[in-house]
Parts: structure tokens; sequence; C-alpha cells
């Protein structure tokens, strides 16, 4: 697989710095997973690695004297991004800036689209949210969170709510696939009855 073009900005790169020297590992990596999509846009996990524990089968970029690691799927989806430093939130942040951000595919981005001003905004007010994973053969894979992930009225969201809206609005969509571990759930909106 051909290696993905980064870019850090030296902001970044400064903040990297400062991290691997605190943490006493200069020579630290730094590690990027894809781990998901809310709102259409990936959901990334950022860390530092020792460069003697690198994942096996990851793809490796050398941006003059700071590794980048990534698995492969993940690195399909990152080329031409910017890692940049973010000094608007809290304590500073890093944050890549992915122009592969998005649906490229036409019904994912319509399902997207329900989502996120139908369905989110609907269940806002519960703390809930539902995030596209992948529409693939006509069916639509979900996954709840907040509020919504373990609430005993999942059942009813999911079938009068989600549902009935996302085929509605794309007719090409013929099945919602739930994919959250609802049992996982720590802050249900409508806690199940106990016995």
């Amino acid at each position: 697989m051909e290696k993905p073009a980064l870019t850090v900005t030296p902001d970044a790169r400064h903040k990297i710095g400062t991290v691997r020297e605190r943490a006493g590992h200069p020579d630290a990596c730094l590690h990027i997973a894809i781990t998901g999509r809310r709102s259409g846009r990936f959901v990334y996990q950022l860390d530092l690695v020792d460069p003697h524990d690198a994942p096996p089968g990851d793809i490796e970029v050398d941006l003059a004297g700071l590794r980048v690691l990534m698995d492969p799927i993940s690195a399909t989806h990152l080329d031409g991004a910017t890692i940049a430093y973010d000094d608007s939130r809290l304590g500073g942040a890093l944050r890549i800036d992915n122009p592969n951000e998005g649906w490229a595919d036409p019904i994912a981005g319509r399902v997207q689209a329900v989502l996120d001003d139908q369905i989110n905004p609907a269940i806002a007010a519960h703390g809930g949210y539902v995030d596209l994973l992948n529409v693939e053969n006509g069916t639509a894979y979900i996954a709840m969170g907040g509020g919504c992930q373990g609430c005993a009225q999942v059942s009813v969201t999911l079938g009068q709510g989600v549902e009935v809206a996302i085929k509605a609005a794309v007719p090409e969509v013929t099945r919602i696939v739930d994919t959250t571990d609802h049992a996982a759930g720590t802050n249900p909106y409508y806690q199940a009855s106990k016995k």
C-alpha cells in the first residue's frame, strides 16, 4: 500500500514534542486510528507509543523526525490530512483536518442528512445520538449513543423514529441494523424496570 501524504503543522509538532518530553519518551511515535464516524466525520484516536510497541502491520510515515503510525484501513482515509493544533480547546488539542471526511456514497450522504436534520435534534434532549457507520446493499448500519445506549425505549426510537424517517427519505434503504451494545450503556435516558 502506498503511504499516505500527511502534514503536521509547526504548532502541532511543537505540542507533540512537548508531550513526548514530559512523558520521558522523546522518540515516541504518534499513532492515529480511525475508530468510527460521528455526523459523517471520522472519529480519531491519537496516542503516543514507544517505537518498540508499534502494532505489527502498521503503516509508518516519517515526517522529519516524527514517526506517524496508522493501521492500513485508517491509512486509506488519511491521505492529504493535516494534523494541526487547536488552541481554542481547553488546554489545547490536536485536530485532524481531513479532505476525505464525509460520505462519497450519495445514499449514505442522504441518510446522514436525515440523522443530522431530523433524528439527532429530536433525541438530543434525551442526551442521545445516532451515528451512521455505513450503507451497504440497501442496509444502513447505525450505532446509538449517549442516552439512547441501553435505553428501555430504544426499540421505539429505532422502529418508529429512525427507521421510519430514513426509509421515507431514502427509499433505497430497506433495512436498518443497530450495531449498538445496549448492555454497555451507562447513562440510559429511560431505565429498564427492575423486578
